[in-house]
């Protein structure tokens, strides 16, 4: 690892690649496209392409691929939902799904898709609203007056609004979604197919996975009408062509001061991944212990080590001296433009020394802010189940601007539809997390700390855990209806042990949350809005803002790159994935793939490389050609791509996909989809690509 540090810090030096950034669909470069291959995305393209994305809640992306409603995005974005949808006596993650009717298609009780129907820029509204005001003020202001724009947007339950935060507030945009919140599971493949190669191989390349799945929407008793889709490509991707990424990257820091990285480094980082280092030991030696502990438990440990791992390669790239040296050098030559326009430089004034002062507040506050506010001390559903009802109960009689950002009109929708879903929750495994957090709580603020003897008392973490998850109540879909449309009277006369507690340690949570907008995120952000308005003086608009799981559009190319004198080939095949195959986990080719070898040209492409610049939550992002049509779907990065967070790398940066022709091939040749796939076909048959 230590090589590919290095060569991200002389890379760092060079100028950026034509193949980076998440660019918003309403300054999309068109014309550098066409500089760089030839072909400039129209207006009409862009339009087509955007309302053929989808967002998942939960912190994916997807895309509607038929005129019916049918949605593509990766299998451990709906991992949950199989899990949901399993039992002891159908494990449904093992074995795969596949709906060969639309009525055995079956609800995800947790998923809600949005497509982006309209944007409109915000930033006059936003500015006015905290013209002359710092601080609180100016934090509290902010957000009273997203939540009065949000409002105003959503006029129903079928329309989600968002202000969204560009350029770290040098631009506000509202941005408006069509809800979708009946989403079924058409199909998914076998988990282990879906993470073949398991940790080993996660963030690597050359991959053989086939994390796909397929969802639809819909609307009443009917699939929901997508006339704005992707359709398939009439011949799959080759090495050298132009593709182009549509989802919603989760969060970058390219433009965040140093500070900011540096207090990434030395604080936040280190301390969450202790945490899920320790949380992955923990439910390793959970799962190990039975087969239906492993069952409801495989899930969550995939999640926590793909996290583990991603963040520790975070980690990593900020460590590497070339990197931070390349952000001092770029910030002192922001601060030296900024310095020689007297208007800028008065505007700017102190905002890095106050960023500094700020997140060191935030250094001494983090483990507390986390545990009682992050949740770290209960990592719980049931308690945030809890949380959610107690604090709705304090929030939804305040007049909407007051309330947290979590209880506005706009976001009770989402809330209503998280707290009433009826999935089943693991109840062994509730109590060994929540068990580990309040073990936790007890080790970081000490066995003294006054919240540690608020919560604990003077039981054991375990002991109350194994209490609290088997007194409670919240489990059944009817006590949370209650609660919910109960209001304050019902939840403060509930005698449920997880609303107690919730009850019980809500004022120190709301406490330290307050010093924190307050005394960090208010600065952080009022400082991060003058400086990102400074960069936009001297530099002007030409640039992309930071992710922020908002949608974006990439573009780059199927290449593969050199990796220390081995030139890594963009391609992988159906008979590179049998060749790999070992008979053992996490290298065991699943019956259904080894029964159709010999249906299979060994030649035919399964998973593909790509420059485009990508980024978790880019987990699900179709990625089609100059055609608007589909030629494979977004399911990692290399192990290079992790530096992404802060910097793009063109050389060794790649996006990992599987190949839209691998997809078609296993739907009809492995799992017999056939109804998939003859939609799939008849949608791009009946589908003119959008004008260029």
């Amino acid at each position: 690892m230590d090589r590919r540090l290095l060569a991200l810090g002389l890379l760092l030096s060079l100028p950026a690649s034509a193949d980076e950034g998440m660019w918003t669909y309403d300054a999309f470069p068109s014309e550098a496209v066409k500089k760089a291959y030839g072909f400039a995305p129209t207006q009409q393209w862009l339009d087509k392409v955007r309302l053929g994305s989808v967002r998942l809640a939960g912190g994916c992306s997807a895309s509607f691929v038929s005129p019916d409603g049918l949605v593509m995005t990766n299998h451990h974005c709906v991992r949950e939902c199989v899990e949901d949808l399993s039992s002891p006596k159908e494990d449904l993650l093992a074995k795969g799904f596949l709906a060969k009717t639309p009525a055995e298609e079956r609800r995800c009780p947790k998923i809600e898709a949005n497509q982006l129907v309209k944007m409109t820029d915000v930033t006059e509204r936003m500015n006015t609203a905290t013209k002359g005001l710092t601080g609180a003020a100016f934090n509290t202001a902010l957000k009273k007056e997203m939540s009065a724009a949000e409002s105003e947007c959503a006029t129903s339950a079928d329309v989600r609004c968002d202000v969204v935060t560009l350029f770290n507030g040098g631009k506000y945009q509202l941005y408006q979604y069509r809800r979708f919140q009946d989403v079924r599971l058409v199909f998914a493949p076998e988990f282990s197919m879906a993470a073949f190669g398991g940790d080993p191989d996660n963030f690597n390349f050359p991959r053989f996975g086939f994390d796909a799945a397929f969802l639809r929407v819909w609307q009443g008793d009917a699939p929901a009408k997508s006339p704005d889709y992707l359709p398939w490509a009439k011949e799959g991707a080759k090495e050298g062509d132009l593709v182009f990424v549509s989802g919603h990257p989760g969060g970058t820091e390219r433009k965040a001061t140093v500070a900011e990285l540096e207090f990434q480094r030395d604080v936040n980082l280190p301390y969450t991944l202790l945490q899920l280092a320790e949380l992955r030991g923990m439910l390793r030696e959970f799962a190990s212990t039975s087969a239906e502990r492993y069952r409801t438990t495989r899930s969550k440990l995939r999640a926590v080590e793909n996290g583990l791992k991603a963040l520790r390669g975070r980690h990593q790239a900020l460590a590497d001296p070339a990197l931070l040296a390349r952000k001092r050098q770029e910030e002192a030559e922001l601060r030296k433009r900024v310095d020689a326009n007297a208007q800028v430089k008065a505007a700017t004034a102190g905002a890095w020394e106050e960023t500094a002062q700020a997140l060191d507040t935030y250094r001494r506050m983090l483990p507390e802010y986390k545990m009682k506010e992050g949740g770290d001390a209960y990592p719980s559903e049931l308690f945030t189940m809890a949380r959610h009802l107690v604090r709705a109960a304090e929030e939804q009689p305040k007049p909407n601007a007051e309330r947290l950002r979590e209880y506005t009109e706009a976001q009770l929708p989402s809330l209503r539809q998280q707290l009433l879903r009826a999935a089943p929750i693991p109840l062994e495994l509730e109590e060994a997390t929540l068990g580990f957090g309040l073990n936790r709580v007890r080790e970081t603020l000490g066995a003294d700390d006054s919240f540690v003897q608020l919560v604990l008392g003077r039981e054991a973490p375990a002991d109350l855990a194994r209490a609290l998850v088997r007194g409670t109540k919240l489990g059944d879909v009817k006590v949370r209806q209650a609660l919910l449309e109960g209001g304050k009277a019902a939840v403060d006369a509930s005698k449920d042990p997880m609303i107690l507690l919730a009850r019980k340690v809500d004022a120190d949570a709301r406490a330290v949350r307050k010093r924190y907008e307050d005394t960090v995120e208010a600065v952080l952000k009022r400082n991060g809005e003058r400086i990102a308005k400074a960069h936009l003086a001297v530099y002007g608009t030409s640039g992309y803002p930071d992710a922020t799981f908002t949608l974006r559009l990439n573009y780059g190319q199927v290449k593969g790159w050199d990796e220390n004198g081995r030139a890594v080939a963009p391609l992988t095949t159906f008979g590179g994935a049998y060749a790999r195959n070992t008979g053992k986990d996490p290298f065991k080719l699943p019956d259904s793939w080894m029964k159709a070898q010999a249906k299979v040209p060994a030649s035919t492409p399964l998973d593909m490389a790509t420059t485009n610049d990508i980024i978790g939550g880019n987990s699900g992002s179709p990625v089609v050609n100059r055609d608007g049509r589909v030629v494979g779907l977004i399911f990692d990065g290399n192990l290079h791509s992790l530096g992404g967070r802060y910097a793009y790398v063109p050389e060794t940066n790649r996006a990992v996909a599987v190949h839209g022709d691998g997809i078609l091939t296993a739907l009809e040749h492995v799992y017999g989809a056939t109804r998939v796939v003859k939609e799939l076909r008849a949608a791009s048959e009946d589908s003119a690509s959008p004008a260029r």
